[in-house]
């Protein structure tokens, strides 16, 4: 306190959900026995009245400026035994919270809840997800993966330009074969924008051949019944050999494809012998080392934005969209090749992201 009798203070105004700290407390008292307002008071610590006004309130009341204690609700597990539901999980993504609930009740004789499980992992960041669906790799398959990783990792960028990357693929008429959800409100289910159509026998779909490189997308092909050795060789003779001129890389193209039955063949090894100089056999349960499957995605998505109701509908649009693949998308894909086959390597030779 100076010579004048004002208590000279420097202070912050605490955020309005705070609680004040108790020196600014005791400050207000002493400045409320030194004869100062309310107001005065609270221009000196950059307070508002109210709050000057509760503090000296208390003050009078209980005879201190403290808040009491807050008894709370104990929590019913201690640290080390959340710190084991936490490792647990860890360890076992697949277990339910309920099932978590039984073992602590097993192991600590404590009762508890699966909501309360699941507060305890949603406190430390772990939440419920869908699993990613992957393919199933065999320890043999593995290690073909593993290997050719490490044999092409460091081909140069030009290697991949040249490559023809082709596949198959399905497209339903009536949408994927896989869940789909709708957001809506609730007694809403029948209005027509929340239908998913559906016809007798899944409505049909469409199989097609394709083919990409670093230049674009090559030729499609429409593949009708069912694919065989004899058929898949009619359709390379029909549309590879043009796509690798369409795509300008006639005299140096490497041609990919992966291990389906009719891939490998005797009768197509043949034709690919005397007929394909340069061969590129990704190994098996590897979609993530084939771009095309990226490329399928983007397609499907455009498709789906068009309205199709038959097969002859679902044909058009698949040309139509096909056409429009910019190369700019294509540069993209094929550039992650190194990427993906680090990937595999640091992976060893497991899943990706890709």
């Amino acid at each position: 306190m100076t010579g004048t009798g004002i208590l000279t203070v420097s202070v912050v105004m605490a955020p309005k959900t705070c609680e004040l700290p108790t020196a600014i407390r005791e400050k207000i008292i002493t400045l409320h026995d030194s004869g100062f307002s309310y107001r005065e008071i609270g221009k000196q610590l950059n307070l508002n009245f109210s709050s000057v006004r509760y503090v000296i309130k208390k003050k009078k009341e209980t005879g201190t400026t403290k808040n009491k204690l807050r008894t709370g609700r104990p929590r019913k597990l201690n640290a080390r035994q959340r710190r084991t539901i936490i490792k647990e999980c860890t360890k076992n993504p697949s277990i339910s919270a309920r099932e978590l609930s039984v073992d602590v009740a097993s192991t600590s004789g404590t009762a508890v809840t699966p909501q309360t499980i699941r507060n305890i992992l949603h406190d430390a960041n772990v939440r419920g997800r869908a699993p990613r669906k992957k393919p199933f790799i065999s320890e043999r398959n593995r290690l073909k993966r593993l290997d050719f990783a490490k044999a092409y990792v460091s081909k140069p960028p030009e290697f991949w330009k040249n490559v023809i990357f082709s596949d198959e693929s399905k497209f339903n008429i009536f949408g994927s074969d896989g869940k789909k959800t709708v957001w809506r409100k609730p007694n809403t289910s029948l209005q027509i924008k929340h239908f998913k159509p559906t016809v007798k026998h899944g409505g049909g779909h469409v199989m097609i051949w394709g083919c990409m490189s670093f230049n674009g997308v090559g030729e499609m092909a429409f593949i009708e019944g069912n694919m065989n050795a004899k058929h898949y060789i009619s359709v390379l003779r029909d549309n590879l050999f043009k796509s690798a001129m369409k795509l300008g890389i006639a005299d140096s193209y490497y041609f990919q494809q992966d291990n389906d039955p009719k891939h490998t063949a005797y009768i197509t090894k043949l034709w690919l012998l005397y007929n394909v100089k340069n061969r590129l056999q990704t190994p098996p349960q590897s979609p993530d080392l084939n771009p095309i499957e990226n490329l399928w995605h983007i397609l499907d998505l455009q498709v789906r934005k068009r309205k199709i109701s038959s097969k002859a509908d679902l044909k058009q649009a698949l040309r139509e969209e096909w056409l429009k693949i910019s190369s700019e998308t294509c540069h993209n894909l094929i550039e992650s090749m190194p990427r993906r086959l680090q990937a595999v390597i640091e992976a060893k030779g497991m899943h990706t992201k890709y």
